[in-house]
């Protein structure tokens, strides 16, 4: 029996800089749950994410908090099993565990489970079960002096405790140094034996169209009887008996038939559930169910021409990787739940996504989000917690490691999604680059962990999933942030130069990379209450976490467009030029496919409403950039390179069928004049690119400012402009909207008699809940884009025309 321990919590401030108002509170408490939202749901806060209250709530963290709550249990229950055990699937993070008075357990660990044995403290009737937790703060930095200090990213020493790294405040993030039950708890009760550890490995058979499904399965016991234990797999099934004495078995189930699970774009997504059931004496103990994808999976890194490459192969097909990090969905991750995940991970697949790499510095997510990625076809990375810092591999810590790695892998190994377990976040490129060493003075740093202890329990849990051990890292013991081999951070653009230096690269795969803008304008709006708000209002400075971060925009922006003063235009304008620069680099990485094999955006969402890399910000709303990435990861895609000796028209398939069409190149005027065209037809395979050379009358300008190149097949456009728009002579359009419902939305067309640049709706402006299914239009004189808009009850052409509403970059120009 599982009796969830969710309702009858209470929680009290026990030690620390607790305000007057709260002293002696006790506040209701939940579980899954932490002090903030309990503290939330009492009213007894303000919201953290609104104008500066992240600063007044800083104390949370400093304080030591207490949550109690009573189990009653009947005598029956009590003599009706051999074991009680206490479940918890997360504590967050340092606590001791009393229960009746007596100390069951002391936790030091956000990322892992426990259980303890409480059948001997347990009586009939109630029971005080006690969770004390301490300050992560003062623990965290108790710890740095304990084990010695050592460089890390960001102010406080996150690395020092087995903790979110981000939950310490990090470029894009919110501190809010949570405490609490912030995973399920429960009360379980059972006899003669549990599944204590069930690892499951779907295959294809190596010849033929069957599968193989294989478990090792390890039992607790309570008394030593013969166990049976089964596996079933549509209907087919396998089983064994555990003899007295023993606590792991292996089953193995074989299929005739199965379907291969493939990546997003590549294929559908069939999933098979496996059941296993351990029983005695003709009854059930207890059952574990999984559901798994039948694929392979491996990275290429064999030296080549062109030095390393990284390569993914499913199902013995190369896949170029179109890839989007993730970073805690809320600063608070208790709330999000699984209709969150699911809204977020759509809008990943709506964006052509096919893999989403989970930040080194969050959390391991919960089974909602691996399990909703293997059925949308999102391939997950999984980077091991491990960020921007250099980690002691002294205990306290090193046992906690191996247990949190333990518990993950033996968790989320058997996912059809998962192709990658990674060491770290950009420690490898650290200890190199950052000024580390000299710091450490020989002190130990994470490399035993990245290097023997991670591998060895993947090798140990599940041989078959891939690791790495660091992103960045260089497979043949380069640089880990070589160019030329494996995966590559690429920050220097964002920090340093124009975003146009994207095309200096020629990485194999590039993990990370992104430029900042700012939050849909009514999440911004919605966050900050200065008046008036502008780019350097004491609010917007607030969230905006990156170092210098307003400074890198204006100096990002200004090659482009000029700073505006208003400062709706300004929002506007660093949105765009966002969008621009992750569009520039994700076109570029693309038509170097296959050198480049994959390029992976800095970041999806947001934890909070804050000015960041995200493409959906912290309410949830898409900016222009999620559209760029949208538009860049298109199954088929047309874009003008620059080359050696001109210009270059790359047609992207990204399709498994062969593109044939005829390419239509046209040097225009901005006023729709055709100076110049060449026609080209053009073959391109399945999975792959094909380049046409554009002649050089074409790749030419008479006039800079006033002339394009175009290139078209099929309908899909690229484009390419001689000069940048501020020095370009980009008009006022004229700009007319007809508006006609269709169903739930409404189909807005937009006609223009000029060129515009980057046209699109920012809907939210009409409706904070409101959608739109493009953005970011280039049209030629005398053309249309029709937008599908949702979440609006009523909409007119004007609503549409505002010119707040409707924006182009020729609004930043003309």
């Amino acid at each position: 029996m599982k009796r969830p321990l969710r309702s009858g919590w209470r929680l009290t401030a026990s030690d620390g800089p607790v305000p007057d108002s709260l002293r002696g509170v006790v506040v209701p408490g939940t579980v899954p749950g932490v002090v903030h939202t309990d503290l939330l749901a009492a009213g007894l806060i303000p919201d953290p994410y609104i104008d500066d209250n992240e600063a007044l709530l800083s104390w949370i963290g400093l304080v030591d908090w207490t949550y109690e709550t009573t189990i009653e249990i009947a005598p029956e229950e009590l003599a009706a099993a051999d074991r009680h055990d206490l479940a918890f699937d997360g504590l967050d993070t340092v606590a001791t565990i009393t229960l009746n008075g007596v100390v069951v357990g002391e936790v030091a660990n956000q990322h892992r489970s426990y259980r303890y044995d409480v059948t001997d403290v347990l009586r009939a009737g109630e029971n005080a079960l006690v969770v004390a937790f301490r300050s992560p703060v003062r623990y965290a930095n108790d710890q740095s002096v304990a084990l010695g200090a050592r460089p890390h990213g960001y102010p406080l020493p996150y690395q020092a405790i087995r903790k979110s790294a981000c939950n310490f405040g990090w470029d894009w993030g919110i501190a809010t140094f949570t405490s609490g039950l912030w995973r399920p708890a429960r009360l379980e009760s059972w006899s003669t034996a549990r599944l204590a550890q069930v690892l499951v490995h779907a295959s294809p058979a190596e010849t033929g169209d069957g599968g193989v499904i294989e478990a090792t399965v390890r039992v607790e016991r309570a008394s030593d009887d013969d166990l049976h234990l089964e596996l079933d797999v549509a209907g087919v099934r396998s089983d064994v008996t555990i003899p007295a004495g023993t606590d792991e078995a292996r089953l193995r189930v074989e299929l005739e038939s199965v379907e291969r699970w493939w990546p997003a774009g590549y294929g559908e997504q069939p999933l098979s559930d496996v059941r296993i059931r351990l029983g005695a004496g003709g009854g059930v103990l207890d059952e574990v169910r999984r559901r798994v994808g039948f694929r392979t999976i491996r990275w290429d890194t064999e030296p080549d021409a062109g030095g390393t490459p990284f390569q993914l192969i499913v199902n013995d097909v190369p896949v170029f990787v179109k890839g989007a990090n993730w970073i805690p969905d809320d600063a608070l991750p208790v709330r999000v739940d699984r209709a969150r995940y699911a809204r977020r991970l759509r809008q990943a697949r709506a964006a052509n996504l096919n893999l989403i790499r989970v930040w080194g510095g969050g959390i391991y997510e919960s089974d909602d989000f691996y399990e909703l990625c293997d059925e949308l076809g999102l391939l997950t990375w999984q980077d091991f917690l491990f960020a921007c810092a250099a980690y002691p591999e002294e205990e306290p810590l090193r046992s906690e490691v191996d247990a949190e790695a333990r518990d993950t892998v033996a968790r989320i190994a058997h996912h059809a999604s998962l192709v990658l377990l990674t060491g770290n976040n950009e420690n490898l490129w650290g200890h190199e680059d950052w000024g580390w060493q000299p710091l450490l003075d020989g002190r130990t740093w994470g490399a035993w962990y990245y290097d023997e202890l991670l591998p060895s329990v993947v090798d140990e849990l599940a041989p078959f999933v891939p690791y790495s051990p660091g992103s960045p890292f260089s497979p043949g013991g380069e640089h880990p942030n070589a160019e030329d081999h494996g995966t590559m951070h690429i920050w220097d653009l964002w920090n340093q130069k124009d975003w146009r230096h994207y095309r200096d690269y020629r990485p194999r795969f590039v993990a990370e990379f992104g430029w900042q803008g700012p939050p849909a304008w009514t999440t911004l709006t919605r966050s900050i209450s200065d008046e008036p708000i502008t780019p350097e209002s004491p609010g917007m400075l607030v969230h905006q976490k990156a170092v210098e971060g307003n400074t890198k925009l204006a100096s990002g922006l200004v090659r482009h467009y000029r700073v505006p003063d208003d400062m709706e235009d300004w929002h506007w304008a660093m949105q765009l030029n966002q969008a621009d620069a992750i569009a520039c680099a994700l076109d570029w990485f693309r038509a170097n496919a296959p050198h480049t094999s994959g390029a992976v955006v800095w970041q999806l969402n947001d934890c909070w409403p804050v000015t960041s890399w995200a493409a959906i910000d912290g309410e949830e709303r898409e900016k222009p950039v999620f559209h760029a990435i949208r538009n860049a990861f298109a199954p088929r895609v047309v874009t003008i390179q620059p080359a050696a000796d001109g210009l270059i028209a790359v047609l992207g398939n990204d399709t498994s069928e062969a593109w044939s069409a005829d390419l239509a190149l046209t040097r225009r005027s901005f006023g729709g004049t055709v100076l110049g065209s060449a026609t080209f037809s053009v073959e391109v395979a399945p999975r792959s690119n094909a380049a046409v050379t554009v002649p050089a009358a074409l790749a030419t300008a008479r006039d800079r400012a006033s002339e394009l190149v175009v290139a078209e097949a099929d309908d899909v456009r690229g484009f390419w402009f001689f000069a940048e728009p501020r020095d370009s002579a980009l008009a006022a359009p004229l700009l007319t909207a007809e508006v006609r419902r269709d169903g739930d939305v409404f189909a807005v067309t937009v006609t223009t008699d000029a060129l515009v640049r980057g046209l699109t709706l920012l809907v939210d402006k009409l409706a904070p809940d409101a959608t739109v299914d493009t953005a970011l239009v280039t049209l030629l004189p005398g053309e249309h884009a029709t937008f599908r808009v949702g979440g609006l009850a009523a909409l007119e052409p004007a609503d549409v025309l505002a010119p707040t509403v409707l924006r182009h970059g020729n609004q930043l120009v003309a």
